[in-house]
């Protein structure tokens, strides 16, 4: 079983082996705790200066991460280990346990948190416990997310735009790593207080991505996930061995695609019900028919068809059959090629 601690301090970081915690955090207004999972494997087989950082269940209701790092913190062996791996497969362990994107504790999106505040509600100091003591041990940080019950995806990887050459560079390969069949680079502009958005400040090679989708798990992203993060070790020496393929002999490479302006992320003209006719991956032209928006006030009415305002890759699509007003529809996104855009 887990040890429970109460502070960093009780954590043991260091020592080779394997180590699994609980580490509590009081709730607000009754006696009890959210007791957020935490394993640590330290290798025997020496330092690495690339230390790993693993997170699922930012949100809780996407499971592809919460499944693929809960694997890895049974399947690391310390003594195949050459340096140090933290993984927290519940980021947010309440919003986990009740199948919801916030948490039911503080209403509060984890993936809105960053970078905490120790005095503040149980999110935020979840948050700030991350950032004091968990981004310290590593370089490598991976945040593995899905669509939950809002966003369909097609299985990507993703990062900001990222100033700094070096890093966007050494990220995007990073981002191959995990063989998705799209990259994502999205706009940063569209929220704060992102996991990811801290530690691409820190400096970090950060990997976010979608896996997934619908409050369901998706045997393809959980593969994607789990061996995606074992080729991060490998490609990093921290576990011997060659980066292994995920999808298909003979697939295309991964393409890169880019949404990192606002004006790609267009917003639902009015309450509906979705009939979605092309898929998220799909390639659409400009004045392509993406869907239509049904009114049932009227059900002799005919549909708003939602057309496509531009041409490019449909990087994201609202999954539910009821979106609301205001709400990003879909993302259409622009192919870049990998050399130019890594110039």
């Amino acid at each position: 079983m887990p040890t429970v601690v109460h502070h960093a301090s009780e954590i043991d970081f260091e020592s080779p082996g394997k180590r699994h915690y609980q580490v509590a955090f009081h709730q607000d207004g009754t006696w009890g705790y959210s007791l957020v999972p935490l394993t640590v494997v330290a290798g025997t087989r020496g330092p690495n200066p690339n230390g790993v950082l693993c997170f699922g269940g930012t949100h809780g209701n996407e499971y592809e991460g919460q499944i693929a790092v809960k694997r890895l913190a049974r399947d690391l062996d310390p003594e195949q280990i050459c340096g140090r791996v933290v993984l927290m497969p519940q980021l947010s362990e309440s919003a986990c346990v009740a199948n919801l994107r916030t948490s039911p504790l503080d209403g509060v999106n984890m993936n809105r948190a960053f970078p905490g505040n120790p005095r503040g509600a149980i999110s935020y100091r979840i948050a700030h416990f991350v950032k004091q003591h968990v981004f310290p041990l590593g370089r490598i940080v991976v945040d593995i997310h899905s669509g939950g019950n809002e966003g369909a995806f097609p299985i990507c990887t993703s990062f900001h735009p990222i100033p700094d050459l070096a890093q966007r560079k050494e990220i995007a390969t990073v981002s191959r790593l995990f063989d998705p069949p799209f990259v994502l680079i999205y706009a940063s502009t569209m929220a704060s207080g992102l996991l990811t958005d801290e530690a691409e400040a820190e400096g970090k090679v950060t990997i976010g991505g979608e896996f997934g989708g619908g409050e369901s798990t998706s045997r393809h992203g959980v593969r994607h996930a789990y061996v995606g993060l074992m080729n991060v070790l490998r490609h990093y020496g921290l576990v011997e061995g060659s980066v292994e393929p995920i999808r298909p002999a003979g697939s295309q490479e991964p393409r890169l695609i880019r949404a990192d302006r606002l004006d790609q992320y267009f917003p639902c003209p009015r309450d509906g019900v979705w009939e979605p006719v092309v898929d998220p991956g799909a390639a659409v032209a400009g004045g392509e028919l993406i869907g239509r928006l049904h009114d049932f006030a009227d059900h002799s009415s005919e549909p708003l068809d939602i057309i496509a305002p531009r041409a490019g890759f449909l990087a994201m699509m609202h999954l539910s059959a009821r979106p609301r007003k205001g709400q990003t529809l879909f993302v259409i996104a622009d192919e870049l090629d990998w050399n130019e855009a890594l110039q």
